[in-house]
C-alpha cells in the first residue's frame, strides 16, 4: 500500500503498535464519514470516566448539593480535555506513551523521574476507587441475586466481588486492544441512551427542574458539607489525569502514532502527523461529548430527584439510593432496570482500567529496567501477568474497606491532586519535543493556557483543602 492510499482496514495487526517502522506508515481518511472508522481510544476513556465518575460521585454530588454545583460539573468536564489533546499530540508526534514523557523531565530515580513517582502514589490511592468500582458492580449483582445470606451481606458481596473479578480477569488476560473497544462501544451506548432519556423526561414528571435552578448552580459556590464530593469530582469527572495517561496508549494500540511513523523531518512525514493528530482531536471531541452528556444527565438526576428527598448514596447501600433515580420516575419494577443499567456502567470501567492499569505498570517496571519494554513478547508477558494481580489487588481492597462511595472518593482526590503534575508535564513535553509547526496555532495556544492554569488552580484548590492548609 503506498502512503497516499487511506488503508482498507482500521484495526491494527501484529506489528508492534509502540515500535515506529516507516513501512507501516499510512495517511489519515481526509472524509468526515471515513475518519469515524479510525475512532475508539476516547470510547475506551468514556467508559473508564463514566462508571465511577458519572453514576458514583457525580450522581452523589448533586444528591447533596442540588443544583449549587453545577458550575463545577462544567468547568470538570470541559477544561481538562484540553490537557488531553496536548499530551496525546506529543505521543502521536514521538510515539511514546504519557509515563515515558514523565520519565524523561527532571532528575531520575531507578529509571523514573518525580512526576512517574507521584503517578505511582496516585495509582495507590485509586487501587481504592477501582475496589469501590469492584464493590458496586457486586452490590448490583447482590441485589439482583444474593447467593449466600441477604442481599449485600458480606458473604454474598466477596462472593459476587470475586466472579466479577475473574470475569474481567479471564475477558483482559489476552490484552488486545479490540476486545477493549468492542466491549466499551456496546456499554457507552446503552448508558447514553438510558441516562440521557431519563434527564430528558423530568420536566414532565414531579421532579421536574427550572431555569432558576440552573441559574442558581451557576454561582461559583461550594455548600457547606459538599466540599469532599466537589474536590473528588473535580478529580473524577470529564477526562482526568488517570484518563489522560492512559489514552496515549490507546492511541498507540489504535494506531495513529505507528501510521504516522518516525519523524524523518520531512514534510510528508508532518502532513501525516497532522492527519492523524486531526483524528485523534475527532476521537477527544467525541468521548467528551459522550462523557459530558452523560456528566449531566446523572448530576441533573441527582440533583432533582434524591436531593428533594435528603437521599444521599453511602455505603453499600448506595445502589438502592442510587435506583430511587429510576423508581422515582417510572415506578418499583425500573428498580431492576437500574441495577441491570448499573452492571454494565461500573462492569465496563472496571474492563477499561483492568485494560489500561496493566500496560502503565508494565510500563513503568521496564522504565526501571525490571524488562525490555520494545520487546514485544516480554511486554505482553509482563501485561497478561499484570492483569491477573492488579485487579485481584483491588478486590481484596473493596473487601478489607467495604465502603465503595469512600473508595472511590479517595481516588478521585488523589487523581484531582496528580492533575497539577501532569499540566507541568505537557508544558514541558510540548516545549521541548514538539516541532514548531505543531505549536503555532494561537488559538489553540490560548486556550490550552487558559486551561492549564484552571485545571492547575483546581487542583492547587483541592490540596489546600484535602490537607487542610491555611492560607494567609
Amino acid at each position: 500500500m503506498s502512503q497516499t492510499e487511506v488503508p482498507k482496514k482500521h484495526h491494527i495487526t501484529e506489528s508492534d503498535p509502540y515500535k515506529l517502522d516507516a513501512a507501516d506508515v499510512q495517511k489519515a481518511p481526509t472524509r468526515f464519514r471515513e475518519r469515524f472508522k479510525y475512532l475508539g481510544p476516547g470510547i475506551i476513556t468514556s467508559a473508564m470516566i463514566v462508571g465511577s465518575g458519572e453514576l458514583i460521585v457525580t450522581t452523589s454530588l448533586g444528591a447533596q448539593a442540588g443544583f449549587a454545583l453545577l458550575w463545577m460539573v462544567i468547568i470538570a468536564s470541559t477544561v481538562k480535555v484540553w490537557v488531553q489533546l496536548e499530551l496525546a499530540q506529543w505521543t502521536i508526534i514521538t510515539g511514546k506513551p504519557a509515563l515515558e514523557g514523565y520519565a524523561s523531565i527532571g532528575p531520575k530515580v531507578k529509571g523514573l523521574g518525580i512526576i512517574n513517582y507521584a503517578w505511582i502514589i496516585m495509582e495507590l490511592c485509586k487501587a481504592l476507587q477501582r475496589g469501590g468500582i469492584i464493590g458496586g458492580t457486586a452490590g448490583a449483582l447482590s441485589i439482583l441475586a444474593p447467593v449466600i445470606g441477604e442481599p449485600l451481606s458480606g458473604p454474598s458481596l466477596a462472593f459476587w466481588a470475586i466472579v466479577t473479578t475473574l470475569t474481567v480477569i479471564a475477558m483482559m488476560i489476552t490484552a488486545k486492544y479490540s476486545v477493549v473497544e468492542r466491549i466499551c462501544v456496546v456499554a457507552i451506548v446503552a448508558l447514553t441512551a438510558i441516562t440521557v432519556g431519563l434527564a430528558a423526561v423530568l420536566p414532565m414528571t414531579d421532579y421536574a427542574y427550572s431555569a432558576a435552578d440552573i441559574a442558581s448552580g451557576l454561582t461559583f459556590a461550594i455548600p457547606a458539607g459538599a466540599l469532599g464530593f466537589a474536590v473528588a469530582m473535580f478529580g473524577i469527572t470529564g477526562v482526568g489525569a488517570e484518563e489522560m495517561t492512559a489514552y496515549t496508549y490507546w492511541c498507540i494500540e489504535k494506531g495513529y502514532a505507528r501510521w504516522t511513523g518516525p519523524n524523518d523531518g520531512t514534510k510528508e512525514w508532518q502532513q501525516r502527523a497532522k492527519g492523524w493528530i486531526n483524528i485523534m482531536r475527532l476521537d477527544v471531541l467525541v468521548g467528551w461529548m459522550i462523557s459530558t452528556i452523560c456528566t449531566m444527565s446523572f448530576f441533573t438526576l441527582g440533583a432533582s430527584i434524591l436531593h428533594p428527598q435528603g437521599l444521599v448514596p453511602s455505603g453499600n447501600e448506595m445502589l438502592l439510593t442510587l435506583s430511587n433515580i429510576y423508581t422515582s420516575i417510572l415506578g418499583d419494577w425500573a428498580s431492576t432496570l437500574f441495577l441491570v443499567g448499573a452492571i454494565f456502567v461500573l462492569f465496563s470501567t472496571v474492563i477499561g482500567v483492568a485494560a489500561s492499569v496493566p500496560r502503565q505498570w508494565a510500563n513503568t517496571f521496564g522504565l526501571m529496567g525490571l524488562f525490555d519494554w520494545k520487546d514485544m513478547a516480554k511486554r505482553k508477558k509482563w501485561i497478561r501477568v499484570l492483569t491477573v494481580i492488579i485487579p485481584s489487588l483491588w478486590c481484596i481492597s473493596f473487601l478489607i474497606v467495604n465502603e465503595p462511595v469512600i473508595m472511590v472518593l479517595i481516588g478521585g482526590t488523589a487523581a484531582g491532586i496528580f492533575l497539577l503534575a501532569v499540566v507541568v508535564a505537557v508544558w514541558v513535553l510540548r516545549t521541548r519535543d514538539e516541532p514548531k509547526v505543531f505549536r503555532k496555532n494561537t488559538v489553540l495556544n490560548v486556550i490550552l493556557a487558559v486551561c492549564s492554569l484552571l485545571v492547575a488552580a483546581l487542583a492547587i484548590y483541592s490540596v489546600v483543602k484535602t490537607f487542610g492548609i491555611e492560607i494567609g
